[in-house]
């Protein structure tokens, strides 16, 4: 068996004259939590929509592991163990949050029917467990238009947490957080990705973020990874520097 859990093999994806994707290459250890990183339409985006199954490559594989995923379904994807999260929390907001993850339970594994009442649901005590690990339980019946944005956050990883996987892609965890909230959105995230033993990938713009709670960063330019290493490594490179964070060097 691969020592890693997810590789992506020389994804290529063109829309026009534009290479979203060249010869795009990224291989993930269990339990690794990376961080990519990048200039704004350097494929950041594109490179989860492939391996997530929302987007399909012209050229190149996805491996999950050890079965190639490239062609199936994001709710196939999802099945076998791969959980997202979106930029922009993707939620009932009418419902309250319990609501929402029962609801997105059912659907995702098909089990939802207008006729069945959801405080019914038998996976109840589990979503009420979850919500207690990503520090929610509170406000479980409480409606979501109500909660503040890094509430909505964590309530959208809830989500993709609620099929218990063994990867999640999250896009911009703490984009919309303010300052003072997104180390404590980021650290309660952490401890319910440690305890579920979930691997984690996240495209990030906040480097005080990434050297904090990323172990490995990518750094993504044209489509594909230009440089990978530390936190420290990465975050001291000149070109990084100069490119990403914005500095003169």
């Amino acid at each position: 068996m691969s020592e890693f859990i997810l590789e992506a093999r020389d994804l290529e994806l063109r829309f026009g004259g534009v290479q979203a994707a060249n010869s795009a290459s990224l291989q993930v250890r269990a339990n690794e939590r990376i961080a990519i990183i990048g200039p704004n339409g350097a494929g950041k985006t594109t490179f989860i929509n492939l391996c997530t199954g929302y987007i399909k490559p012209q050229s190149g594989r996805v491996i999950f592991a050890g079965q190639d995923i490239t062609a199936l379904s994001p709710r196939a994807i999802t099945r076998l163990g791969i959980g997202r999260s979106f930029q922009i929390p993707q939620l009932f907001l009418e419902n309250t949050v319990i609501e929402n993850l029962l609801l997105a339970l059912s659907a995702r594994e098909g089990s939802w029917s207008p006729f069945l009442k959801l405080t019914k649901h038998p996976k109840i005590d589990e979503m009420w467990a979850l919500l207690e690990i990503v520090g929610l339980k509170d406000t479980g019946h409480r409606i979501v238009r109500e909660l503040p944005e890094g509430m909505r956050k964590l309530i959208d990883i809830a989500l993709a947490l609620a099929l218990e996987p063994n990867l999640i892609f999250m896009d911009e965890p703490t984009s919309g957080v303010s300052s003072h909230e997104k180390f404590q959105v980021m650290d309660t995230l952490t401890r319910a990705l440690d305890a579920r033993a979930t691997t984690a990938i996240f495209v990030e713009h906040d480097m005080d973020v990434v050297a904090r709670y990323a172990n490995r960063v990518a750094v993504w330019s044209g489509g594909r990874i230009a440089l990978e290493g530390s936190p420290e490594e990465i975050l001291n490179h000149p070109d990084v520097r100069e490119s990403v964070i914005g500095e003169v060097v």
